[in-house]
């Protein structure tokens, strides 16, 4: 983990030592700075975690990634700081039917300080984490864009958000070390199998010091801290890279196009 490379493509320039402060700088810095994208995945590129391939894309590239790669990258930096971190494995449940089970394809970090474990997450495109959620049941706790809670549910954790006036599941976890191999096949599911979500839709989101941005499709969304948001439709792949180079940094070369069914764009 080359740690002053990633800390300056975060633009993160404050204290290293490894306190709840730090975390919380750390993990709001990468979310704001390093957007959430599936655009390799569509273009059929494979996804890698090691710290070397993510150092390589997110940090020298100036790419995203998803929540595998997020997280990994954000789990090497922290234990670089001499944290103690450990991955957990998540089932996403955003907009998921309740009785709709969901496949362990959701990577999370939790960090432990002063016998304290704390909730990491850059993974989660347009509901990521700006601030460490403590792992206590049914605490409301706010972060910089929403409030949060983790509520205990059959000896899992469901992570909550308040969300038009409701508490509404965001993905649901054990709040246990993952297992590597379990990493390796929600990250190979997730970029590999042809029903899978990011191989059928085209996700970009990235936090911003007011709201979020997100990209879904063709829906370009900006939504400031306040819950009011302003839509529009992307009319052809061209805007789509304007809209990319504008709103996330993510300048690709003229004629490129994304292969996702969800969004296909018209030459």
């Amino acid at each position: 983990m080359d740690l002053d490379a990633y800390l300056a493509r975060i633009g993160y320039a404050g204290p290293r030592a490894p306190t709840r402060d730090t975390l919380a700088g750390i993990l709001r810095a990468q979310v704001q700075t390093i957007p959430f994208e599936n655009l390799d995945v569509l273009l059929g590129r494979p996804i890698r975690t090691d710290a070397d391939s993510l150092r390589r894309k997110l940090v020298h590239d100036r790419r995203g990634g998803y929540c595998f790669e997020q997280n990994h990258l954000l789990l090497y930096a922290l234990r670089a700081l001499g944290f103690t971190a450990e991955p957990m494995i998540a089932r996403v449940r955003w907009q998921v039917p309740a009785g709709v089970t969901t496949g362990l394809t959701h990577m999370l970090v939790r960090v432990t300080l002063d016998d304290r474990d704390w909730l990491a997450d850059a993974g989660m495109g347009s509901l990521s984490l700006t601030a460490p959620l403590e792992m206590r049941d049914s605490l409301q706790q706010e972060t910089p864009h929403d409030r949060r809670r983790l509520v205990r549910r059959d000896g899992h954790f469901a992570q909550q958000v308040l969300f038009a006036g409701e508490w509404q599941d965001v993905n649901l976890f054990r709040p246990e070390t993952a297992a590597a191999v379990d990493l390796e096949m929600g990250n190979w599911y997730s970029h590999t199998h042809p029903q899978a979500h990011f191989r059928n839709n085209l996700m970009v989101a990235r936090a911003t010091s007011g709201g979020r941005r997100t990209l879904f499709n063709r829906e370009f969304t900006e939504r400031t801290r306040d819950g009011s948001a302003t839509k529009r439709e992307i009319a052809n792949a061209d805007e789509l890279l304007a809209v990319l180079a504008e709103h996330f940094d993510l300048p690709f070369p003229a004629g490129t196009r994304f292969g996702a069914p969800g969004a296909p764009w018209p030459a």
